[in-house]
């Protein structure tokens, strides 16, 4: 029986000691990184490839809706996408690195995608880092412009803004090429 008490009274001081030494939910900390403020703005400038018919297709259309072969827009329809991002407008240009994530039919009335994908670069000197671009893109207007919302090692801290301009559409095969004019603050 003492035992039992004594055990009882040891869990009661663990569980008491566990519960004062926790910490909270969140807390305002001074920022660890010298009150990181955007030191430079970079403009960068690649086509991103969307292919989405032939041998290699980059993207995969994942889910549909139950009317989106009868929607003007395609509403419903999600797509995953690992598209080439290169330097020109030609596939063959040099590839600087990939359109990671996916994009959604999101509008009932016209073409306007939601998109929410990872710009990773593979070469010159912003390779290893990404850039998150997440927002609507209303695919039929000249210009589209989403937001860079994080971004990662170069880009830590990252936030701007992308703009791109659809180069060329093929209405046979849906492959598309799409200009990027990107601004991210770092």
């Amino acid at each position: 029986m003492a035992r039992h008490v004594l055990l009882a009274l040891f869990s009661a001081l663990l569980l008491a000691t566990a519960i004062t030494t926790s910490e909270a939910f969140s807390r305002t900390v001074k920022a660890p990184y010298q009150a990181h403020k955007p030191k430079k703005l970079t403009h960068l400038h690649f086509y991103f490839h969307d292919i989405v018919s032939g041998a290699k297709p980059t993207t995969a259309i994942v889910a549909v809706g139950p009317a989106t072969n009868t929607s003007a827009s395609a509403f419903g329809m999600v797509v995953v996408i690992d598209d080439p991002l290169t330097v020109g407008p030609e596939i063959t240009s040099e590839e600087v690195g990939r359109a990671q994530g996916m994009y959604a039919s999101a509008d009932q009335k016209s073409f306007g995608l939601f998109v929410a994908f990872n710009l990773m670069f593979t070469k010159g000197e912003f390779a290893g880092s990404t850039a998150s671009l997440y927002g609507r893109n209303p695919v039929m207007s000249k210009v589209r412009e989403m937001p860079i919302i994080a971004g990662t090692g170069a880009f830590r801290f990252g936030r701007g803004y992308a703009q791109a301009r659809t180069f060329t559409f093929n209405t046979t095969s849906g492959n598309a090429v799409v200009e990027y004019n990107v601004y991210i603050w770092h």
